[in-house]
């Protein structure tokens, strides 16, 4: 068994959300230092901040992938350690990473009722993943 047999798709999405964690972590820090005063960043940050607008939907759009990520990653683990990453589980991942993905321009842009429906897809993948691993 070579290392590229252990490398499957659903690690590989699972890869990719980890690069859209950090590109979200990234945009919403950048939101933040444009609202801040300066130097604030630098200091001890004892007095809270009150973000508004695009930067404060950044912000709670990182904290929703934030709270589902650990699950699916530890989903998707679970199914490859398993050996149960078939099918279903890659959908799932391909799901799960297109649903976030749209999600954050969708937040963003304070898009109602689409947006809801894109994490609801995205939370689906989850499910799917998750599916695999218990069957």
């Amino acid at each position: 068994m070579t290392q590229n047999d252990l490398v499957t798709q659903d690690l590989v999405l699972a890869g990719w959300s980890i690069v859209l964690a950090l590109v979200q972590l990234g945009l919403a820090g950048i939101g933040k230092r444009m609202q801040e005063p300066r130097l604030w960043g630098a200091g001890p940050r004892d007095d809270v901040m009150s973000y508004s607008g695009r930067t404060a939907r950044l912000i709670r759009a990182q904290s929703n992938l934030m709270e589902t990520l650990p699950m699916f990653l530890g989903a998707v683990a679970i199914a490859h350690l398993a050996g149960r990453n078939g099918s279903l589980s890659v959908l799932g991942a391909e799901l799960y990473l297109a649903g976030r993905v749209i999600y954050v321009p969708l937040y963003w842009f304070g898009v109602p009722y689409v947006r809801t429906l894109v994490w609801l897809v995205a939370t689906l993948g989850l499910c799917l993943v998750l599916t695999d691993c218990l069957s």
